[in-house]
C-alpha cells in the first residue's frame, strides 16, 4: 500500500451513500470498508456528509445517530479510531449526533479493548 488514497470513488460519492443510507447504500459501503486502498475516500466522504448536515437548515440527528450506530458496528478495527476522530472534530450537533451512534455501538471498544 502506497499511502495514496484509490481514485474511485470521489467523497461525494461516498457522502452521497452515507446520505441515503439504504439498504443498497449499506452493502456499498461494507464493500468499500473491506479495501483499506479505499479508506482515506470513505473518511473524506464521511466529513463531506457530515459538514453538509452541519449546513443543513434541519438537523436530522437521529439518522446521523444511526448512520454511527451502524458505521461503529461494522466498520473494521482499522477504521474505528478515525472514525472517533472524525465525530470528535466538531461540537456542532451533527457531529455529536454522530458520536452518540458510534460510542453505542461499541465499536471502538471491541477494537481496542481497556486492559
Amino acid at each position: 500500500m502506497n499511502g495514496t488514497p484509490a481514485p474511485f470513488p470521489a467523497r461525494d460519492t461516498v457522502a452521497e451513500k452515507l446520505a441515503a443510507f439504504g439498504e443498497s447504500e449499506q452493502t456499498y459501503l461494507l464493500l468499500l470498508m473491506e479495501n483499506a486502498a479505499q479508506d482515506e475516500n470513505l473518511i473524506e466522504g464521511l466529513y463531506r456528509q457530515l459538514d453538509l448536515a452541519s449546513a443543513a437548515k434541519l438537523l436530522n440527528s437521529l439518522k446521523l445517530e444511526k448512520l454511527g450506530a451502524w458505521m461503529g458496528a461494522n466498520a473494521p478495527d482499522r477504521l474505528q479510531i478515525r472514525l472517533m476522530e472524525a465525530a470528535k472534530s466538531s461540537q456542532h450537533a451533527a457531529y455529536q449526533a454522530f458520536r452518540v451512534g458510534l460510542v453505542r455501538s461499541g465499536g471502538l471498544e471491541k477494537a481496542y479493548p481497556k486492559a
